[in-house]
């Protein structure tokens, strides 16, 4: 950059950053704070170019970028990135490349936690800053990666420091960082990084025909990253409610109410139906955690809350029905696994998914904690070796299954192997029976 572009910049930004003016007067602060944040965090930068598996050919154009999180090489990404991969090349600054590990990902959030090789450390890493200071007009950077050897910074301000986007969207269990930040695929999944050189937020979201970004706030980052770290899943409790801001501006809503948040619908045959709350019910209390809805940005706390909740146990729940106030007890349930529920083994023609006590329980009898066979295609390899729907997987090419989790492995392992002979043992439970049937694979269904 010129002298006389760093002028441009320092003027144009008219920001502060702590201790440092930007008024004009010191563009090369500004250029300081930069190349801090760069030599900080670009060596921590890593391209991701996932191998996408269609029918046996491989699915190219989806890339984006990661971030080192830990001295053994924790990458945190957007799930969209790695959603479906059968391998998933990274490319670090150094020019090193390596197939990185999914130890797990979430939907909900779209992030995932990848692994790199523990061998090849230590590893070059950004450390995490406090997401919560963040205020509009606060200067920050988008980190990112446009191709394997090539890193990218944009400069920008936040916008709004707590954008929520979760009208009749997935996106409710947090609050997003937004900024004048235009986002394409290269920023996907990398850091936003304040002038501290810390990692405030994963860049996830570009709005179409806007220069603006949305970014996933650092608390909720860390949160999910240590779920993933001990489950490899984000579990969460499901109730069947559905929530809506006591002032919701957005539908022009209003509710004559000083505390609580409006129910506005109840799913059927749901822990809350069968609780007999109903739609208008304003909510209290969860257990002893009081509910404060009154506008929207406050409701992925809720969400949270009741996500959050003991699977299987019963929770009390205060309403404020009309002008009675009523005490009732709810038992979530672990419904609606997102990305672990079910699996699609697209080249075997078959779909699996978890046994679950309450949508399988004639399975659940047999096996607690397993895998079936959910659907099966026609024609296809599968229909073909003798797999039939609600077959309990108890093995597979000799490795026991006890998650979907499990036979993606599997899966992702003897696809990704071109020389192997495509036939994979099954050990199955049938009708309490235990089968042994071989799945041949090398025929490709439309």
């Amino acid at each position: 950059m010129k002298g006389s572009a760093k002028i441009r910049l320092a003027a144009a930004l008219v920001v502060l950053i702590p201790g440092i003016s930007l008024a004009g007067q010191n563009p090369s602060d500004l250029q300081a704070v930069i190349d801090k944040a760069k030599s900080e965090v670009f060596p921590a930068l890593v391209f991701i170019k996932p191998v996408v598996a269609d029918y046996g050919s491989e699915r190219q154009g989806i890339f984006g970028c990661g971030v080192i999180i830990s001295p053994d090489g924790l990458i945190v990404t957007n799930r969209h990135i790695v959603n479906d991969a059968i391998a998933i090349n990274c490319v670090l600054y150094d020019k090193r490349q390596f197939e990185a590990e999914l130890i797990g990902s979430d939907r909900a959030t779209d992030l995932a936690l990848l692994k790199l090789p523990v061998e090849a450390g230590p590893y070059p890493y950004a450390d995490f800053g406090n997401s919560a200071e963040l205020e509009e007009g606060d200067f920050v950077m988008a980190f990112g990666s446009p191709s394997a050897l090539q890193r990218s910074i944009n400069l920008g301000i936040v916008s709004n420091a707590r954008c929520y986007i979760g009208f009749n969207t997935e996106y409710k269990y947090n609050t997003w960082i937004q900024t004048d930040i235009a986002m394409n695929p290269a920023h996907s999944g990398g850091p936003l990084i304040d002038a501290k050189g810390k990692i405030v937020a994963i860049n996830t979201l570009g709005l179409s025909g806007s220069d603006t970004g949305l970014s996933i706030p650092a608390s909720m980052v860390q949160d999910i990253i240590q779920r993933l770290k001990r489950d490899g899943v984000v579990i969460r409790a499901y109730t069947g409610l559905r929530l809506q801001a006591l002032k919701d501006f957005h539908s022009n809503t209003f509710v004559d109410s000083e505390r609580g948040v409006l129910i506005s619908g109840v799913e059927g045959n749901s822990p809350a139906a069968e609780a007999d709350i109903r739609m208008g019910d304003i909510l209290l209390k969860v257990n002893n955690n009081v509910v404060n809805g009154t506008y929207v940005e406050m409701l992925p706390g809720i969400w949270r809350l009741l996500a959050d909740m003991p699977v299987d146990e019963p929770v009390s729940m205060l309403l404020k029905r009309g002008d009675e106030i009523i005490m009732v007890e709810v038992t979530p349930v672990y419904k609606g696994r997102l990305q672990v529920s079910d699996f699609d083994c697209k080249r075997w023609n078959m779909t699996v998914r978890e046994i679950d006590k309450n949508e399988t329980p004639q399975l659940y009898s047999q096996k607690e904690k397993g895998v079936y066979i959910q659907d099966i295609e026609q024609p296809g390899n599968a229909v073909y070796s003798g797999l039939i729907r609600r077959d309990i997987i108890l093995k597979m090419d000799n490795k026991t299954v006890e998650t979907v989790r499990d036979v993606r492995r599997i899966y992702e392992r003897t696809i990704k192997n071109k020389q192997r002979e495509k036939k994979v043992v099954f050990e199955v439970l049938r009708g309490g029976l235990r089968k042994y049937i071989v799945l041949d694979y090398h025929r490709d269904y439309e």
